[in-house]
């Protein structure tokens, strides 16, 4: 193999090192794979280019075209022309994408989802340190200043890391570094010829300094070899033994309990990450049970969060301003007082193992009463825990009302708020065209938005022909709504958010909300929910009654008694607890909602209070970088100084 050759595979082979320091920030780590075999076709690009000979130039130019290829062709083929070319259209998808990316890594904790937007960052950001590396070590032989991109990359991970990067992780990069230096310090050594370091050892032997038509290493290249390793072993046991650094590198990540000096940590994590391993799950673990006087047990779903934007590769929650937790929570939006309403109390336990950042509650709450750190969003009406708070083995008491609309309040039910409106119809043009045009053919004869809504339900429901199956994948972007209409097979995931996409191109206003059907109820009177009753369902709005629940997914849950003819209305049950004896309160006069107060009502989304990193942690101070970074450079310059002066000094020649 050429010296070009080794060195530009010395260059591929220390970027995937320094990128596996990422493999702990994402769950699962295929994302590599794909990297690993782009990166390689980018690389071999330039070793074709250099080989012919094409100008540096144009070489670099020839990589730079390829990779924005490969991109097109891993993230936005259907975007493409000819599903390659980076058009416009393309390029604008790929931007779009890394926007999502980016709200992802400011959500999610560790380790996140390998949404998307989140592989294209890390696939795109491996091929362009690859790229800056194998331009710098190869392309204009200067290995060392490869070190920054290097550097830069395994910075990031060991930022983005709970607690500093895992050792072996540096370890991994810095070898990666070391191997590149060793291999370009060869490769100039190569160009000067034979080297001689004294007198042979045997007649006709050949001499110390062993020539490159193959046999051991060089004396100067021993003696890298020797520092390197001596350096790198100073850079992981040097920070252990210094006090004023913490730990080092082999102390692990500590026995902290998360919160940090500042405090105001806010950790939002999404639950459609798990969604799916739970229905999965060989035994219904409980994570909770509860007590209610709820009259309608059927209807008592317990909510966690409402996602309320589709970018057409996800549906995520908005990023909304929080506040204190108020006595009474607001009325909701859009209800009127005419509609009839019940308050119950329920009485909430959370198992100890069931750690979740939103507080899981019925809809809408109008009183929480919890122990522990929580904030309020009130455009969704949820709970987040603060400063590291969880509802591991929480206890809570919650009044909420339970809205009982007749068919004819929600037929009649009139525009909603210019706003809402143009908010929670959004739809991507990525989306199917099938989508829209399956909503219109279910929808056909209604003659407004509710009997649209009923019509879609029972769609899916009953009468398309949908079969419920967990073992789906569980997409959720434009490609895999569409890929449900064709196959009618997948799980509530699939099931609420086609109909909420379809109402939204109906002109309906749709969420998805994220939580748990009722459960099982317990010989005692309580009722148990278990890992297998996690479950998603579509929220359509209606003026009048506001945010109202549809029950699309077959075999799941039970469908409102609004969306059935001739439901019967049943008494008030028994009491929520022993020893309480909460009588549910009929509502029926409340004071109207002016329009100011409903345009007004939960609907900012201004930049959160707390400065936030990536990876869903919000911080008041600044992260001190880990201890051991200093080592890199120390690192760098000793392995630097010891290929290039000592092939220098075994040539004969001064530096």
């Amino acid at each position: 193999m050429s010296g070009r050759g080794r060195l530009a595979l010395c260059a591929f082979a220390a970027t995937l090192m320094a990128a596996c320091s990422m493999l702990p920030l994402v769950d699962p780590v295929t994302w590599l794979l794909q990297a690993a075999f782009l990166l390689a076709i980018q690389c071999g690009v330039g070793a074709l280019g250099r080989r012919v000979p094409l100008p540096r130039l144009l070489t670099v130019a020839a990589q730079v075209l390829v990779m924005l290829v490969l991109l097109t062709v891993a993230f936005a083929r259907e975007q493409a022309p000819a599903g390659f070319l980076p058009g416009p259209q393309a390029v604008q998808h790929l931007a779009d994408l890394l926007t999502t990316g980016a709200d992802d890594v400011g959500r999610y904790a560790i380790p996140a989802p390998a949404t998307a937007g989140i592989r294209l960052m890390l696939v795109g950001g491996v091929l362009l340190v690859g790229l800056a590396v194998d331009v710098l070590a190869v392309t204009f032989r200067s290995a060392a200043p490869a070190g920054l991109p290097l550097l830069a990359l395994y910075s990031v991970a060991a930022g983005l890391s709970d607690g500093g990067a895992d050792w072996l992780w540096f370890l991994l990069a810095a070898c990666g570094y070391l191997i590149l230096l060793l291999a370009e310090g060869r490769d100039r050594l190569s160009q000067w010829g034979r080297v001689f370091a004294g007198a042979s050892r045997s007649r006709g032997g050949p001499a110390a300094g062993v020539d490159f038509s193959g046999g051991g290493a060089l004396a100067p290249v021993r003696t890298g070899r020797r520092i390197g390793a001596l350096a790198l072993g100073i850079a992981l046991v040097v920070p252990a033994a210094l006090p004023a650094l913490d730990s080092g590198l082999l102390a692990g990540t500590g026995g902290g309990n998360g919160k940090g000096g500042g405090g105001g940590t806010i950790s939002a994590v999404n639950p459609l990450v798990s969604l799916q391993n739970n229905l999965n799950q060989p035994d219904n673990r409980q994570v909770m049970s509860y007590r209610t006087n709820s009259a309608s047990p059927q209807d008592f779903y317990l909510r966690i969060l409402a996602l309320d934007q589709f970018n057409g590769n996800e549906w995520r929650a908005s990023t909304r301003r929080l506040k204190d937790v108020p006595k009474r929570l607001p009325s909701p939006d859009g209800l009127d007082p005419d509609v009839a309403v019940t308050e119950i109390t329920s009485n909430i336990s959370a198992s100890s193992s069931y750690q979740q950042t939103y507080l899981p509650l019925p809809y809408p709450a109008t009183e929480v009463r919890v122990g522990g750190r929580w904030r309020y969003e009130p455009q969704g009406r949820t709970l987040v825990g603060d400063d590291g708070e969880t509802t591991g083995g929480a206890r809570y008491e919650v009044s909420s009302l339970q809205v009982q609309p007749t068919a004819d309040q929600l037929a009649d039910a009139g525009p909603a708020p210019a706003t809402l409106q143009r908010e929670y119809t959004q739809v991507p043009g990525s989306l199917p065209k099938v989508v829209k045009e399956t909503a219109d053919k279910v929808t056909k004869g209604a003659g407004n938005a509710y009997e649209q809504a009923v019509k879609l339900q029972n769609y899916f429901a009953s009468e398309g022909g949908f079969a419920y199956d967990t073992s789906v994948n569980s997409g959720t972007g434009s490609a895999a709504i569409g890929r449900f209409l064709k196959d009618k097979r997948g799980f509530c995931v699939h099931f609420s958010f086609t109909m909420a996409a379809m109402a939204r191109t109906l002109g309906i206003p749709a969420r998805v909300a994220v939580g748990f059907t009722p459960g099982t109820v317990q010989s005692d009177g309580s009722s148990s929910v278990g890992l297998r009753d996690a479950h998603a369902w579509p929220e359509l709005y209606f003026e009048g009654v506001g945010w109202t629940r549809f029950e699309p997914t077959p075999s799941r849950g039970s469908a409102p008694s609004y969306t059935l003819p001739d439901a019967p209305s049943g008494d008030t049950a028994d009491p929520a607890a022993p020893g309480r004896a909460p009588r549910p309160r009929r509502r029926s006069h409340r004071p109207p909602r002016t329009a100011a107060r409903r345009s007004s009502a939960g609907r900012a989304s201004a930049a959160a209070r707390w400065r936030r990193e990536p990876w869903g942690r919000r911080i008041r101070g600044r992260r001190r970088a880990p201890c051991w970074e200093w080592c890199w450079w120390s690192c760098s310059c000793c392995c630097c100084r010891c290929c290039h002066c000592s092939g220098a000094s075994g040539c004969g020649r001064g530096g």
